[in-house]
């Protein structure tokens, strides 16, 4: 039988507790599942018993969880699901990449990098001009990406904000859709405008869009084009081949700064079609000045199934080659 061990750990302030167990102890019953302990809080104790091992790791997790409730910031559920994974892999502390915030949306949440890859491309955004966010679907690329254009615009650090992804799969063959062009293009530009109106309200939105401000189109719309002076995110940009992705990169004008986003695991494009993300990733990775930021399962900020869902598919390709 192998040992047992209980500690407990003392939380006065009840709204302290509150956070760190969460609504029904839904954060208690999350981090159970996750290390096979038994959490109990009475009180103002919090009491947890398990392996040796696992009730070390849970109370640096817990000490975490209450050095960020100082912070009076509210513990979102792709932050503990970081915490979580950081307490599995490592002593954990109060990682740093939770301390800084990147934005806040309309709704007034508090926008922070949620894992150590987020914060390095939030980071590498600020110090570059082009930077690749490669990696799974989840993982913030976009989200993140939109939050920082809309900050470089609302600081007068560009003039345009401009979103652009291939159109239906990689051929952009709009032509087979029914309605006018905005009609057709509309469904496959629809996760940029997502992101957009989690940071600007609909009315700002709307005024930016009529002074030209924000540009949301298909990739096949820039070309001939030199945009200088905006802030540019290439999204899906597995799904495009190689000429259209360097027709893309040397669109760079003064001023400006680009961000690539893809995930090279999911490529509609037809059979014997390089991607253009592959392709660039290859041909760029020894360039000055671009930066290359890779994510993986552990960065999915969605919910806790999507990471199982990311690994499971991993391991069924790796067996397939």
């Amino acid at each position: 039988m192998s040992a047992s061990e209980q500690i407990t750990i003392l939380i006065p302030d009840p709204d302290e507790m509150m956070f760190v167990t969460g609504p029904s102890d839904a954060n208690l019953e999350r981090i159970e599942r996750e290390f096979e302990v038994k959490m109990v809080s009475r009180g103002a104790e919090l009491r947890i018993s398990g392996s040796p091992a696992a009730v070390a790791r849970v109370g640096e997790l817990v000490g975490a969880m209450r050095t960020i409730s100082e912070r009076d910031e509210p513990l979102r559920k792709p932050a503990l699901e970081r915490l979580i994974g950081e307490a599995k892999d490592a002593p954990i502390g109060t990682p740093e990449h939770l301390r800084e915030l990147v934005a806040t949306t309309v709704r007034g949440k508090r926008i922070a990098a949620q894992s150590p890859n987020q914060r390095a491309y939030v980071e590498s955004i600020k110090k570059h001009d082009l930077v690749f966010g490669i990696g799974p679907a989840g993982t913030g690329k976009t989200f993140l990406a939109a939050a920082m254009g809309v900050a470089a615009l609302r600081d007068r650090k560009v003039s345009r904000l401009i979103l652009t992804r291939p159109a239906v799969e990689a051929g952009e063959r709009l032509g087979f859709l029914p309605g006018d062009i905005e009609e057709k293009i509309d469904p496959y530009l629809r996760p940029l405008y997502d992101a957009l109106y989690e940071f600007m309200p609909m009315e700002r939105f709307l005024r930016a869009r009529e002074r030209n401000e924000i540009e949301i189109a298909p990739l096949a719309f820039l070309r001939g084009r030199t945009l200088n002076e905006a802030f540019i995110i290439l999204d899906e940009a597995q799904n495009t081949t190689t000429a259209q992705m360097k027709m893309f990169l040397t669109r760079l004008g003064f001023g400006s700064q680009a961000v690539v986003n893809g995930d090279i695991t999911q490529i509609d494009l037809e059979k014997g079609q390089q991607s253009g993300l592959i392709a660039a990733r290859e041909i760029l990775r020894d360039v000055q000045g671009i930066g290359f930021v890779d994510f993986d399962e552990k960065d999915v900020v969605r919910h806790e199934l999507v990471q199982r869902i990311v690994r499971a598919y991993d391991r069924f390709e790796k067996r397939q080659m």
